[in-house]
């Protein structure tokens, strides 16, 4: 479990990109979801130690992550949003330095380590590629075997599927789930499908600020109701917007779909049967509404 009590982060320049966090996370997979700049970021590299908060405490188990950094280190898996590779070093010999560097001294238990990651996150084929000539979902994969190497107990991965064609996020999202049965795995991501075909808990935030949290299904049943749509020609948005509040928009077949959030039906729309976006749309709505 991944306790983290009262976290907050205010930048030199006066930014709060976190503001009084609190989550307790279990094992398997959670998503953590929100606009850019909502603080994720922030969350995770504080989570993953590369820097220290204003206040607040991190626990993971008996490990106080602030106190004892090391700790922590030796049982986490970490997958940034950007991570720098040496792009004519091959995917093998940059596994196989990464586990040196992870501790693991056996040569034996080295190659043992890379070849079954390899397998695992399917690069076996291309394992004596250079990583320059790597597919972005491919850098992927490969971020992911890296952050499996010594067993980790804690997995955090941002924003992994970004800029993904839809074979390549699949592939890696079944990889994710295939890992986050034992261990405690944090997506974080603005991907609402991500978070809805993978988490059984998550947290939506934003402005620094958890502002939602729980079972997706929970809180898909709990909008049921208070979500509309109705299909209008394009021009007639700015006028819908002005007379409803309009959570999110798309178009289709040259109109435009609108989803508003209201407690009864409005005129001329039908109910939404829900899913997690209209959640977190109505969400987003909702805080921008109040500021």
């Amino acid at each position: 479990m991944l306790e983290i009590q009262n976290l907050s982060h205010t930048y030199p320049n006066g930014t709060v990109a976190l503001d009084d966090v609190s989550l307790s996370i279990p094992r398997g997979m959670y998503g953590l979801l929100g606009p850019n700049g909502a603080g994720k970021s922030t969350l995770m590299r504080t989570v993953a130690t590369l820097q220290e908060p204003t206040s607040g405490t991190i626990r993971f188990g008996d490990i106080d992550v602030l106190a004892e950094p090391q700790r922590l280190r030796r049982t986490l898996g970490y997958l940034p949003q950007d991570f720098g590779v040496y792009p004519r070093v091959s995917a093998y010999s940059m596994l196989d330095q990464v586990a040196i560097l992870k501790g693991i001294t056996s040569a034996s238990e080295r190659k043992q380590v890379v070849e079954t990651l390899l397998n695992q996150t399917n690069l076996w084929g291309v394992r004596y590629k250079s990583l320059a000539g790597f597919s972005g979902g491919m850098r992927q994969r490969f971020g992911i075997a890296q952050a499996l190497i010594g067993n980790p107990e804690l997995i955090i991965v941002d924003e992994p599927t970004a800029g993904l064609d839809p074979e390549e996020r699949n592939r890696f999202l079944n990889l994710l789930a295939a890992i986050g049965d034992n261990v405690v795995v944090i997506l974080s991501t603005h991907i609402v499908a991500d978070v809805a075909d993978l988490c059984p808990r998550m947290a939506v935030l934003a402005n620094g600020r958890v502002q939602l949290e729980g079972k997706p299904l929970e809180l898909i049943a709990s909008t049921r109701g208070k979500v509309w749509k109705k299909t209008i020609p394009h021009f007639e948005l700015e006028q819908y917007q002005q007379t409803h509040e309009v959570i999110s928009t798309r178009l289709f077949a040259g109109n435009t779909i609108v989803h508003v959030l209201a407690d009864k039906k409005p005129e001329g729309f039908e109910p939404v049967e829900g899913g997690l976006e209209d959640v977190y749309f109505s969400t987003l709505s909702t805080l921008r509404r109040a500021a």
